[in-house]
């Protein structure tokens, strides 16, 4: 199959180097300097250059904030019959998008992002795929997927973007929360340097990505839940209720089971 990979950065770099050895790759990057690593792969910069590659099948793995503008910018050089594809974090526009778009469409969310998975072993992480795609489109990604060992799930639109509220929002709020109250400890504990990494990690992607996952309709409603168990923690401190803490402790061990 004719792939075209739209983005050169970790995450279009790793579809590149999973993909070259079996089909026939070529990679849209405007960054030169992006190009320099990529290998067994045909280096376009310009979109007009994808018509004469024409594409099969086209995996947009640019940033966030571009992912729509990118793929305007190949859609008049694609043939009808191209599957176009994401791997966005975050779907709220998306729908939208490829509903008006007129080509067949397949989107997926790797769950397994460049900071903190081993891309070499991807064998306990997660990914989903829109049940709203293509046939085809999903037949290829689920059988890439489990090439990995992938654990994978299929959700609405709807149910993606309710699913990474809670599984990215969550993490990310309480992390950011973390990362505000940080000062220097000159003999810092395990527990939390662990954190600290953690927040490193987090800080070091794309800002656009981090606001959009914080900025997704239904992460309030999470932001809101972590406030209300913070308020009954602070209460069970202030009045060293120990055995509201013991019924505390033990509801939230059930929930990590």
């Amino acid at each position: 199959m004719k792939i075209l990979i739209l983005g050169a950065g970790k995450m279009g770099s790793f579809f590149t180097d999973l993909l070259s050895f079996d089909h026939e790759v070529a990679v849209l990057e405007n960054d030169p300097k992006r190009l320099r690593f990529i290998y067994n792969a045909l280096r376009l910069q310009k979109p007009e250059e994808v018509a004469e590659f024409n594409p099969e099948l086209v995996i947009n793995c640019v940033t966030l904030s571009y992912t729509v503008d990118a793929f305007r910018s190949i859609l008049p050089y694609l043939q009808p019959y191209c599957i176009i594809s994401d791997i966005a974090s975050v779907k709220t526009h998306l729908k939208e998008f490829y509903d008006q778009c007129g080509f067949p469409f397949v989107s997926t969310h790797p769950m397994f992002g460049p900071t903190f998975a081993r891309l070499d072993n991807l064998q306990k992480e997660n990914t989903i795929i829109i049940s709203e795609g293509d046939h085809l489109g999903k037949i290829f990604f689920k059988d890439l997927y489990s090439s990995l060992r992938l654990n994978i799930c299929e959700y609405s639109f709807e149910e993606h973007d309710k699913v990474v509220a809670y599984s990215l929002g969550i993490p990310f709020a309480s992390t950011l929360v973390f990362a505000a109250i940080m000062k220097h400890q000159d003999a810092p504990g395990t527990t939390f340097k662990r954190h600290m990494k953690i927040a490193r990690g987090l800080l070091s992607e794309d800002d656009y990505l981090l606001t959009e996952i914080l900025f997704n309709p239904r992460t309030p409603n999470q932001i809101s839940r972590i406030q209300n168990e913070l308020n009954i923690l602070q209460e069970l401190i202030q009045h060293k209720d120990s055995e509201g803490m013991k019924e505390y402790l033990k509801r939230i061990r059930k929930n990590i089971e």
